[in-house]
This record gives structure tokens, sequence and C-alpha cells, in this order.
């Protein structure tokens, strides 16, 4: 069994941090502190840095058919490009194939990712039709690990789910100690102003976001928020984009339901701006529910900061350009999606902690420790005893430019082209295995394992400290 030390770091956890050391022994951590000599380990000197918990990105799209495409990272370049971005385990969405049960779309994501990732990874189940055999199925899924449940109030035709599969869903997800997820936009109302602006001919990248206004957003996660008030199931709401979806969250807090939500990298960095650019360079911003006024931003890392808004994820939906452009002259045919898996660690650093928004513990919490502790992930987002040796090594003093030289991901260009984080990501390990490495992958594609998370039910109503 092999041993490792992490020396001279500084370990950062949710609840704070300390100088000290790290001892691995095989997949785990056995020793946090000043461990002493240590006869026949690596060591890894760590002067300087920090060492956090390897982050963890709940809310991927790898190997994703979508809109008559297929996004372009797949299970082994998503978490090449995870790992060099800090993260060591993704919960990724499998999709319902048959309308009477969920054991087959569990099984075609499970090949997908088998033998290929990099990195740990479990997944949501995305559910389209509530069928009586969907429900019953929902039992075994849990059984297998995979305990929570998305649906789309978008998409209409294609992904949508009704109110009433919605209550039926968190029904039975909260009779099984199982999660309900919604991506909330009023699909409805979508269809309608899409529809209207491609008649009107105004079809630039742009109106992508202008037919969906902040309010469809909000009025969904209102609407869904009340339906689990009702029900009594707990609610993650996902990639929630506007201070007014947010403060829909919020009232639902105060009114004592069980609900909470997640933001996204994208949504606390670019704008509608970006989809205002000529051409492909504004498809390339396309992605749903949409980017916002930058007026929202602020408020939004309020909310990040005081928990409201427990987490920051990716929604990692690549495609490259060849693939945006089918909707050059028609946003509505553009791919739906940004790449993102690799770049949310920097762009959190600099954004949040060098900008005094959070603490470096804070960061830790809400991409690491929570979201473990939310997903049923038993074994990871802390650096302690007992848990898998997920841990990151990053220099606040290492500069690392953005761009398609240093990216990982499958796409021909990087939304952050020509910037430069002020600090990176030097090594990730996954269960005491170097993945990455000073700008290297050093591992083969399979030492990524499945992990079946545990039921359980969460009540919480913003994030907290600890493991």
């Amino acid at each position: 069994m092999s041993t490792t030390v992490i020396r001279g770091g500084t370990v950062v956890s949710a609840d704070g941090e300390a100088a000290g050391d790290v001892l691995v022994r095989g997949e785990r951590i056995v020793a946090v502190g000043d461990v002493g000599a240590v006869d026949g380990a690596t060591e890894i000197d760590a002067t300087g840095c920090l060492v956090l918990p390897g982050l963890v990105d709940n809310h991927t799209h790898l190997s994703f058919p979508f809109q008559g495409t297929m996004s372009a990272d797949d299970y082994d370049t998503g978490t090449r490009a995870a790992a060099a971005g800090g993260v060591t385990c993704v919960v990724d969405f499998a999709i319902q194939q048959d309308p009477d049960g969920l054991a087959s779309g569990l099984e075609v994501w499970k090949g997908r990712a088998a033998g290929t990732a990099h990195v740990d990874y479990g997944f949501h189940m995305a559910v389209t039709n509530a069928s009586d055999g969907v429900l019953r199925d929902m039992g075994a899924m849990v059984e297998a690990g995979v305990t929570s449940f998305k649906l789309f109030l978008a998409y209409k035709g294609e992904l949508m789910a009704r109110d009433d599969d919605l209550a039926a869903v968190m029904e039975r997800a909260r009779d099984l100690g199982a999660l309900t997820m919604v991506h909330a936009e009023n699909g409805d109302l979508v269809e309608l102003y899409v529809g209207r602006a491609r008649a009107a001919g105004q079809t630039a990248a742009v109106h992508h976001a202008l037919t969906r206004p902040e309010f469809v957003e909000a009025e969904a996660t209102s609407r869904a928020a009340r339906i689990a008030e009702h029900t009594g199931a707990p609610l993650f709401v996902v990639h929630v984009t506007c201070e007014a979806a947010a403060r829909e969250i919020e009232a639902a807090q105060a009114r004592g339901a069980d609900v909470v939500g997640e933001t996204c990298i994208q949504y606390l960095t670019t704008s509608i701006d970006d989809l205002r650019k000529p051409g492909i360079e504004g498809c390339r911003y396309v992605c749903s529910p949409p980017l916002r006024d930058r007026r929202n931003q602020e408020p939004l890392w309020t909310m990040v900061r005081r928990g409201v808004l427990e987490s920051v994820s990716t929604d990692h939906c690549s495609f490259t350009d060849a693939q945006k452009a089918r909707g050059l002259d028609d946003f509505a045919l553009v791919p739906n999606g940004l790449p993102m898996i690799q770049h949310r660690l920097a762009k959190m650093w600099d954004e949040g902690v060098r900008t005094g928004r959070l603490t470096p513990s804070e960061l830790v919490d809400r991409c690491s420790t929570t979201i473990a502790r939310r997903f049923g992930l038993e074994s990871k987002g802390a650096i302690a005893p007992g848990k898998d040796a997920d841990l990151v090594i990053f220099d606040p003093a290492a500069p690392r430019d953005y761009g398609v030289a240093t990216s990982f991901m499958n796409v021909d260009y990087d939304l952050f082209e020509g910037e430069t984080a002020t600090g990176s990501v030097r090594t990730t390990l996954c269960r005491g295995t170097v993945v990455y490495d000073d700008g290297e992958i050093r591992t083969q594609p399979g030492h990524g394992r499945y992990v079946a998370r545990t039921p359980r039910r969460v009540r919480s109503t913003g994030a907290t400290g600890g493991a």
C-alpha cells in the first residue's frame, strides 16, 4: 500500500485553515497535522500553497445527447479538465430512456463512463415522464446509489415535465429519502416568446436571453418551491441565474420549506453582453437559463455568501464552434451549454476570495463540503481521517493563462481566452493517486470510479461549515 505525505501547506477546511501535513495511505487520509517522519513515504512539498479537499462538481453533462448533437466532452476529456481544475468527483446527469422505467437510462450512462473517467463520478437521474413504472423504479435507483432526481420545467416537447409529474416525483423522492432537483424556467412561456422572436426575424444569439426573461425563471422557481412546501419534499433548484429567482428560494426558506439552490460560475462572471458579440462568438455563450445583466452578479454573490444559494457548480456542457454554428442564423438552433469544468476554482479564487466576497473556507464549503453533504457523498468533501484522499494543492501565487493552449476541455475556444488567473492548481489527487500535476494528466482512463451515494434528508436554510 502506497504512502504519501503532503507537507508544508495550509490545510483549508469549511470551518477554518491551519498549517499542517496530510498523511495518505492507499486511498484514504489517515492523519492531518504534524505527522512527523514517515518511512518510505512519497513526499509532496506544498510550501506556500493551500491544500484543499477535492472539489465536487454536482452539475455536469458529459457525453450528453442534446438538440440533435452530443456534447463535446466525454468522460475521458471532461474528467481530465475536471482534474486540471481541482475537481475530484463529478455528479453527472443520466436521462430517462424508457417511458416506463429508469434502469435503462442509468445503464446507458454508466456504460459511457466506465473505463474512461479519470476522477470519480456519480449520477442524478433526469425524469421526463413520471409513469407508475418510473415512480416504482425510483426505489431501485436509490438502492443503486442514485439519490437525486431532476425534472426540467423547460424544453417543451423534449424534456419538459408537467406539474403533476413534478409533484408525483417529489412525493416519491420524499418517501425514499431522496432529493428532487428542478431546472426552473416556465417552458410554455419560453416557447411562446421564442416563436414570436423568430417570426419577427430576431434570430441573433442575444435573443436566446431576451426570450427567457428573468420572471420566467422566478415564476418557475416559486411554483416548484410551493409544490415542494406542500408535499413536504426537499427541493434543490439548479443553476439560479438572477436575483429574482434567488429571492423566491429565500422566501421559501423563510416559510420553513426545505428548499435550497445553487448558482454556476458563469452567472457570476459573464453576462448577457457576451451574447451580443458578433457571429460565432455570441453563440458560444448560449446556455439555459441564459446569462443575465451584470446587475444580478453582486446579489448572487451575496446569496452564495449567505448560503441561500448553498453551492456553486458549472453546468458544464461543451460544444465546439462547428456545433454552435448550427444556430448562426437562428439562436433556437444553437446547442445550449458552456465549457466551464476546468475554470471554477481559479475563477472562484479571483472573483470570490481575492475580492473579499468569500473566505478560502467559504470557497471550500460552497464548492466541496456542502455539495458532498447535500448529495450523499460520504467519503468526499473534507480533509479528515477516513475520508478519500481527494486533495488539491492550489498555489495562489502561480498565475496561469486561460486559453485553448492550457485547456483540457474538448472545444476549440476558451470563453476566458486572453485572461490570466492569479493562482492555479499545481497537483490533484483522487483517492491518493496523482491525476494532474504541473500541467499534465498522470492517470490512464478508468482511474475514476462510480460512487454510490447515500440517501439522506438534510434540512438546511443555508450552507454551513464542517464535514
